[in-house]
């Protein structure tokens, strides 16, 4: 079984819902940004996704595309990301890494360079949203070959007649977008998501988590008795921003506070089903 598959089969004996965390490689500093990453898990983190910056995210909202730019101009590479977590992996080698980002900067690396480093860094599955299921063969095929999910998104619009596509090469989790934009905007709407959950669940056995619109533990809580794990992203960025001196620089206990902020919403989410 993947760290991926594990995890979740763990959380199912546990009767707990999953919690996602998000943060963006290499934000606000690269040395800041890999404290973080090691101290997540403790926060009870179950799965840790890792934004590659780019230059144009097209689906983010001012939230992660600041984080980007922000890493972009600390210095954050995809080279420094994959070295980021296979430092990481020297302290655990159980916590899932998923990469979240986009494929130019995988393209420009090459996509066979790329799925060999990532595999060899410890990366368990990839979120590439601006490949959609008609562009299987560009990446999403040969990550499956060589052994690293390929995580698709769902979304409000993904009616019937899409979902077969979406499903059809997809492994490790379904993301489910909760609401229809960019990322950090709006709120997640229960009874929609809980809808919607049901009409995925019917046409796969994979888990299925929810993402945007998730900004504090109480929506958290409430999401996770319906859905099999909860993605908080936008929120955690801008607890890190509200660390930050006047030029951008970590305040000191930047990494604890966000740390603890983390904690908050994975203690909400892992009890939410009592």
């Amino acid at each position: 079984m993947s760290r991926i598959e594990q995890r979740f089969a763990k959380l199912k004996e546990e009767n707990r819902a999953a919690f996602v965390s998000f943060v963006m490689a290499g934000d606000p500093t690269p040395d800041a940004s890999a404290k973080l990453l090691k101290g997540l898990p403790a926060a009870g983190v179950d799965i840790i996704e890792i934004g590659m910056p780019f230059t144009d995210p097209m689906a983010d909202g001012p939230a992660v595309q600041l984080a980007g730019q922000r890493a972009l101009a600390a210095g954050q590479t995809l080279k420094g990301t994959l070295d980021m977590v296979a430092t990481f992996r020297k302290g655990d080698d159980e916590t899932p890494i998923v990469l979240m980002g986009y494929y130019n900067p995988i393209f420009n690396h090459g996509v066979e360079a790329f799925l060999k480093d990532a595999k060899e860094a410890g990366i368990d599955g990839l979120i590439v949203v601006d490949l959609p299921p008609e562009e299987d063969g560009e990446l999403c095929l040969p990550a499956k070959e060589a052994g690293i999910d390929f995580i698709r998104l769902a979304t409000p619009t993904t009616d019937d007649e899409r979902l077969p596509a979406v499903l059809a090469n997809t492994s490790g989790f379904i993301y489910y977008v909760s609401i229809a934009g960019i990322t950090g905007a709006g709120s997640a709407d229960t009874a929609a998501v809980e809808a919607a959950m049901k009409r995925i669940k019917a046409k796969t056995d994979l888990p299925v988590v929810v993402g945007f619109g998730v900004k504090t533990p109480e929506q958290g809580a409430e999401l996770a008795k319906v859905t099999d794990g909860v993605v908080v992203g936008s929120a955690i960025i801008d607890m890190i921003v509200g660390k930050l001196d006047k030029n951008g620089k970590p305040k000191v206990g930047l990494v604890k506070n966000v740390t603890a902020f983390v904690k908050s919403l994975a203690d909400a989410v892992h009890s939410a089903r009592g």
